[in-house]
């Protein structure tokens, strides 16, 4: 038995990458490190893991968004309507993950599923073709309440953070002394 230690044990590294909800462990030998085959990864900026400066870098996360539109509003532009709503999803900055398509002929309440699914997946905002798609061509306060809720025609968003209107109070008096 030798006393060298075993070369693909000491070439042996760790590196660790740091994202909003994780951390991505890569375990390498040798050289192939900088080159990590059978990843794909967006990574933006420079981060400190543990507080050490060790190269680490963060990977960026995009908020997840779903599309809604009803089957008797966009009628024959359905699948043109749905296009809309992806090109707009990505340039907005969204990971687009579902489209929620609703059919008032099977009678179910047309915000259920959105809401679900919504749930379901986290998501940060729904994108409509316009607001006809909602019954009576409102945006839903209850849907603004949980997401942010984009219209592609107009081009607009209703934002859930936005801060309610204040009530009228008197004026605020000082203290004359």
């Amino acid at each position: 038995m030798t006393d060298e230690p075993d070369q693909s044990r000491a070439a042996a590294r760790t590196r660790l990458f740091q994202f909003p909800g994780g951390v991505l462990e890569l375990q390498g030998t040798g050289d192939d490190l900088e080159d990590c085959p059978g990843f794909y990864l967006e990574i933006h900026g420079h981060i400190a893991l543990d507080g050490h400066e060790d190269g680490g870098t963060l990977m960026c996360w995009k908020p997840t968004c779903i599309g809604y539109q009803r089957v008797d509003v966009s009628g024959a532009a359905l699948l043109w309507d749905q296009t809309q709503i992806r090109k707009l999803a990505t340039r907005l900055g969204y990971d687009f993950t579902d489209m929620v398509v609703y059919d008032p002929k099977f009678g179910r309440p047309p915000l259920a599923r959105l809401k679900a699914q919504a749930t379901r997946l986290d998501a940060e905002a729904v994108i409509v073709p316009s607001p006809e798609h909602f019954t009576g061509g409102e945006i839903p306060g209850t849907l603004v309440q949980r997401l942010d809720v984009i219209t592609v025609t107009p081009e607009e968003t209703y934002a859930r953070r936005a801060l309610p209107p204040l009530r009228d109070l008197p004026p605020a008096r000082t203290d004359e002394a």
